[in-house]
């Protein structure tokens, strides 16, 4: 895949100074200042989601994306966020791959084998 842009999926544990804009309907910034544990979780979170819908949307425009999560953060998060704190969660390749490399759909488990009803 010839990969033009490589986007930097990251969090900012810090997202709650944010809320007052984002979700005026409350105090919400209070719930995650309390808790800097309680922050860190919902922002690695939702940032996961974020790069979900990133795929999405990618994919709905023809663009192909290859997710990667082995690679070196640290470095990353120095490069890139050094100046705000945000650390990096994955990083998405996006392109047009070449039909003749791309591997077919993989496996999947069965419905049984991968989710449980309770």
């Amino acid at each position: 895949m010839q990969a033009p842009v490589t986007a930097i999926v990251a969090w900012d544990s810090a997202f709650y100074d944010r809320l007052p804009t984002l979700f005026p309907h409350g105090d919400a910034r209070s719930w995650f200042t309390s808790s800097p544990q309680l922050a860190e979780e919902t922002a690695f979170r939702n940032s996961s989601l974020q790069a979900a819908y990133l795929i999405f949307a990618c994919r709905a425009r023809g663009l192909d994306t290859g997710p990667m999560s082995g690679f070196d953060r640290e470095k990353v998060d120095a490069a890139f966020f050094a100046d705000n704190g945000w650390k990096s969660n994955l990083l998405v390749n996006i392109g047009y791959g070449d039909p003749g490399k791309l591997y077919g759909r993989l496996p999947r488990l069965s419905f049984d084998e991968a989710c449980l009803l309770a």
